[in-house]
Protein backbone atom coordinates (compact mmCIF):
# COMPACT_ATOMS: atom_id res chain seq x y z
CA UNK A 1 0.00 0.00 0.00
CA UNK A 2 1.45 3.46 -1.07
CA UNK A 3 1.90 5.99 1.05
CA UNK A 4 -0.13 4.70 4.47
CA UNK A 5 1.01 2.04 7.28
CA UNK A 6 -1.46 0.71 9.58
CA UNK A 7 -1.62 -1.33 12.81
CA UNK A 8 -4.25 -3.39 14.08
CA UNK A 9 -5.54 -3.91 17.62
CA UNK A 10 -7.78 -6.23 18.98
CA UNK A 11 -9.58 -5.04 22.54
CA UNK A 12 -11.46 -6.90 24.21
CA UNK A 13 -14.30 -7.60 25.48
CA UNK A 14 -16.24 -8.24 21.90
CA UNK A 15 -12.51 -8.84 20.00
CA UNK A 16 -13.23 -5.50 18.33
CA UNK A 17 -10.03 -4.52 16.14
CA UNK A 18 -8.89 -0.93 16.13
CA UNK A 19 -6.59 0.74 13.40
CA UNK A 20 -4.07 3.29 13.36
CA UNK A 21 -3.42 4.94 10.43
CA UNK A 22 -0.33 6.30 9.40
CA UNK A 23 1.12 8.60 6.66
CA UNK A 24 4.98 7.22 5.63
CA UNK A 25 5.56 10.68 4.55
CA UNK A 26 4.31 12.85 7.02
CA UNK A 27 4.10 11.07 10.03
CA UNK A 28 0.16 12.17 10.33
CA UNK A 29 -1.99 9.34 11.90
CA UNK A 30 -5.69 8.62 12.55
CA UNK A 31 -6.92 6.26 14.60
CA UNK A 32 -10.41 3.87 12.63
CA UNK A 33 -12.94 2.69 16.29
CA UNK A 34 -12.24 3.70 19.08
CA UNK A 35 -13.56 0.42 20.87
CA UNK A 36 -12.43 -0.34 24.04
CA UNK A 37 -9.33 -0.43 26.09
CA UNK A 38 -8.44 2.89 25.86
CA UNK A 39 -4.93 2.63 27.62
CA UNK A 40 -4.34 0.17 25.27
CA UNK A 41 -4.96 2.50 22.42
CA UNK A 42 -3.46 5.23 23.84
CA UNK A 43 0.17 3.17 24.56
CA UNK A 44 -0.57 2.31 20.30
CA UNK A 45 -1.48 6.14 19.83
CA UNK A 46 1.51 7.07 21.53
CA UNK A 47 3.78 4.94 18.63
CA UNK A 48 2.50 7.50 16.35
CA UNK A 49 5.16 10.07 15.12
CA UNK A 50 2.99 13.03 15.58
CA UNK A 51 -0.10 10.99 17.73
CA UNK A 52 -3.78 11.36 15.74
CA UNK A 53 -5.31 14.31 14.41
CA UNK A 54 -8.51 12.13 14.01
CA UNK A 55 -11.18 9.03 14.96
CA UNK A 56 -13.01 7.66 12.62
CA UNK A 57 -15.98 5.76 13.93
CA UNK A 58 -16.89 3.25 11.74
CA UNK A 59 -20.70 3.08 12.97
CA UNK A 60 -22.85 4.03 16.28
CA UNK A 61 -22.58 0.49 18.13
CA UNK A 62 -21.60 0.82 21.42
CA UNK A 63 -18.24 -1.79 21.20
CA UNK A 64 -17.16 0.32 18.15
CA UNK A 65 -16.91 3.78 20.63
CA UNK A 66 -17.02 2.84 24.24
CA UNK A 67 -13.37 3.94 24.54
CA UNK A 68 -14.00 7.26 22.19
CA UNK A 69 -14.83 10.08 24.75
CA UNK A 70 -11.11 9.08 26.92
CA UNK A 71 -8.98 8.90 23.49
CA UNK A 72 -10.70 11.98 22.73
CA UNK A 73 -10.09 13.61 26.32
CA UNK A 74 -6.16 12.58 25.88
CA UNK A 75 -5.59 13.51 22.28
CA UNK A 76 -7.94 16.23 20.92
CA UNK A 77 -8.28 14.73 18.23
CA UNK A 78 -11.44 15.16 15.91
CA UNK A 79 -14.05 12.86 16.25
CA UNK A 80 -15.73 11.61 13.04
CA UNK A 81 -18.93 9.70 11.82
CA UNK A 82 -21.94 9.58 9.46
CA UNK A 83 -24.56 11.79 9.95
CA UNK A 84 -27.58 9.24 10.43
CA UNK A 85 -25.41 7.13 13.44
CA UNK A 86 -23.23 10.59 14.79
CA UNK A 87 -26.05 11.72 17.17
CA UNK A 88 -25.44 8.32 18.80
CA UNK A 89 -21.95 8.12 18.60
CA UNK A 90 -20.24 10.81 22.06
CA UNK A 91 -18.11 13.51 21.16
CA UNK A 92 -18.82 13.18 17.64
CA UNK A 93 -17.36 16.87 16.15
CA UNK A 94 -18.09 16.50 12.29
CA UNK A 95 -19.30 14.13 10.25
CA UNK A 96 -18.53 11.83 7.04
CA UNK A 97 -20.74 11.28 3.76
CA UNK A 98 -20.53 8.82 0.83
CA UNK A 99 -17.36 10.19 -1.23
CA UNK A 100 -16.24 12.28 1.11
CA UNK A 101 -12.08 12.08 1.31
CA UNK A 102 -10.25 12.35 4.69
CA UNK A 103 -7.11 14.02 4.05
CA UNK A 104 -4.14 12.00 6.05
CA UNK A 105 -0.99 13.67 5.26
CA UNK A 106 0.09 13.29 1.51
CA UNK A 107 -2.94 10.30 1.72
CA UNK A 108 -6.44 10.55 1.12
CA UNK A 109 -9.16 8.21 2.32
CA UNK A 110 -12.20 7.84 0.89
CA UNK A 111 -15.49 7.41 2.77
CA UNK A 112 -18.37 4.81 1.62
CA UNK A 113 -21.93 4.38 2.45
CA UNK A 114 -22.92 1.28 3.26
CA UNK A 115 -26.54 1.33 4.40
CA UNK A 116 -28.31 -1.60 6.42
CA UNK A 117 -25.78 -3.16 9.73
CA UNK A 118 -26.83 0.61 11.15
CA UNK A 119 -28.29 3.26 8.74
CA UNK A 120 -24.80 5.22 8.77
CA UNK A 121 -22.28 2.35 8.63
CA UNK A 122 -19.18 3.43 6.56
CA UNK A 123 -16.39 1.91 5.12
CA UNK A 124 -12.47 3.72 4.38
CA UNK A 125 -10.52 3.33 0.93
CA UNK A 126 -7.14 3.89 -0.08
CA UNK A 127 -4.79 2.12 -2.46
CA UNK A 128 -6.39 -1.41 -2.51
CA UNK A 129 -7.05 -1.70 1.11
CA UNK A 130 -10.96 -0.98 2.80
CA UNK A 131 -11.78 -0.28 6.64
CA UNK A 132 -14.99 -2.01 6.40
CA UNK A 133 -16.42 -2.24 10.03
CA UNK A 134 -19.24 -4.20 10.97
CA UNK A 135 -20.32 -4.16 7.06
CA UNK A 136 -18.57 -6.88 5.66
CA UNK A 137 -16.31 -10.12 6.97
CA UNK A 138 -14.85 -13.05 5.84
CA UNK A 139 -17.88 -15.31 5.30
CA UNK A 140 -20.71 -12.86 5.04
CA UNK A 141 -21.82 -8.86 5.29
CA UNK A 142 -22.62 -7.27 9.00
CA UNK A 143 -25.49 -8.84 10.96
CA UNK A 144 -28.90 -6.96 10.13
CA UNK A 145 -30.82 -8.98 12.86
CA UNK A 146 -33.47 -10.61 10.70
CA UNK A 147 -34.91 -7.67 9.49
CA UNK A 148 -35.12 -8.53 5.56
CA UNK A 149 -34.77 -4.91 4.29
CA UNK A 150 -31.96 -4.15 6.38
CA UNK A 151 -30.08 -6.76 5.09
CA UNK A 152 -31.47 -6.19 1.13
CA UNK A 153 -29.78 -2.84 1.68
CA UNK A 154 -26.68 -3.89 3.06
CA UNK A 155 -25.73 -6.70 0.60
CA UNK A 156 -26.90 -4.57 -2.63
CA UNK A 157 -24.25 -1.65 -0.89
CA UNK A 158 -21.67 -4.42 -0.14
CA UNK A 159 -22.03 -5.57 -3.94
CA UNK A 160 -22.34 -2.34 -6.01
CA UNK A 161 -19.78 -0.19 -3.62
CA UNK A 162 -17.22 -2.60 -2.99
CA UNK A 163 -17.15 -5.62 -4.72
CA UNK A 164 -18.30 -4.21 -8.31
CA UNK A 165 -16.21 -1.09 -8.15
CA UNK A 166 -12.82 -2.76 -6.96
CA UNK A 167 -10.62 -5.56 -7.44
CA UNK A 168 -10.21 -9.22 -6.25
CA UNK A 169 -6.83 -8.34 -4.72
CA UNK A 170 -8.67 -5.49 -2.78
CA UNK A 171 -7.87 -6.36 1.01
CA UNK A 172 -10.47 -5.16 3.34
CA UNK A 173 -9.86 -5.42 7.40
CA UNK A 174 -13.18 -5.22 9.30
CA UNK A 175 -14.42 -4.37 12.70
CA UNK A 176 -13.78 -8.17 14.34
CA UNK A 177 -12.28 -10.93 13.70
CA UNK A 178 -9.58 -11.63 10.28
CA UNK A 179 -8.59 -9.57 7.52
CA UNK A 180 -9.57 -11.12 3.90
CA UNK A 181 -9.68 -10.01 0.05
CA UNK A 182 -12.55 -9.40 -2.21
CA UNK A 183 -11.43 -12.14 -4.37
CA UNK A 184 -11.31 -14.79 -1.90
CA UNK A 185 -15.32 -13.79 -0.50
CA UNK A 186 -16.40 -12.61 -4.20
CA UNK A 187 -17.48 -16.70 -5.23
CA UNK A 188 -20.27 -16.69 -1.93
CA UNK A 189 -22.16 -13.25 -3.58
CA UNK A 190 -24.68 -15.41 -4.53
CA UNK A 191 -24.64 -17.85 -1.60
CA UNK A 192 -25.02 -14.76 1.13
CA UNK A 193 -27.92 -13.43 -0.88
CA UNK A 194 -29.63 -16.54 -0.86
CA UNK A 195 -29.37 -17.27 2.56
CA UNK A 196 -30.62 -13.97 3.80
CA UNK A 197 -27.91 -13.01 6.62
Amino acid sequence: MSGLTFTKLSVGPMDNNAYLLTCTATGDSLLIDAANDAERLLQLIATAPSGISTVVTTHRHQDHWFALEDVIEATGAASLAHPADAPEIPTATGTLNDGDTIPLGDCNLTVIHLVGHTPGSIALYHDGHLWTGDSLFPGGVGNTRGNKANFESLINDVTTKLFDRFPDETEFHPGHGKDSTLGAERPSLAEWRARGW
